[in-house]
């Protein structure tokens, strides 16, 4: 595993990052930095679902300590992405995918693969980009923690009122 980028190296790409100067750097500025392998810009989604995380402020911007956190995730999900990106293609594919969520502890349905594809692949090649993939994997991750609070007795199986649904499914907004 990489070592964590040094203070002064991550100063200057906030610097150039934070475009307007204001030590914080927003949603759109982060979009202008971040780059998927294939020089395509970063899903709007993703770039707000991880301010989301790690805006310890809340204030929809990250500040340089925050930017320290994201860049040390975005860099882990690098090595993970390029981990199941078996053929080098610079995306996910279905088998990648079912690989790498199986390796995380998942255990899905061929046909629950099909609707992640379907999903998060928004190029139309039935594959999907890292940035896409990083949205796909928090997703879960998250659906999964709401739905382990209704699961208390870890089988896989809850009962919940509709508006708890909702709530479930609408944490992911941040």
């Amino acid at each position: 595993m990489a070592q964590p980028a040094s203070r002064e190296f991550l100063w200057g790409i906030f610097q150039k990052v934070d475009a307007d100067r204001s030590q914080k750097i927003t949603a759109n500025e982060l979009g202008q930095a971040l780059q998927n392998g294939s020089f395509t810009p970063f899903n709007p989604e993703t770039i707000r679902l991880m301010i989301g995380m790690f805006d310890r402020d809340g204030d929809n911007t990250i500040n340089f300590d925050e930017f320290g956190s994201l860049w040390n995730y975005v860099t882990q999900w690098q090595t993970t992405f390029r981990t199941y990106d078996k053929d080098g293609s610079g995306t996910i594919d279905k088998n990648e995918l079912t690989t790498a969520l199986t390796s995380f502890g998942y255990r899905l349905s061929q046909n629950f693969y099909d609707v992640l594809i379907r999903k998060f692949d928004r190029t139309g090649r039935g594959s999907i980009t890292f940035d896409d993939f990083i949205q796909c994997c928090v997703v879960i991750q998250t659906l999964t923690s709401n739905f382990q609070r209704f699961d208390t007795n870890r089988n896989g199986w809850i009962q919940i009122t509709y508006e708890q649904f909702l709530t479930l499914v609408f944490s992911l907004k941040k």
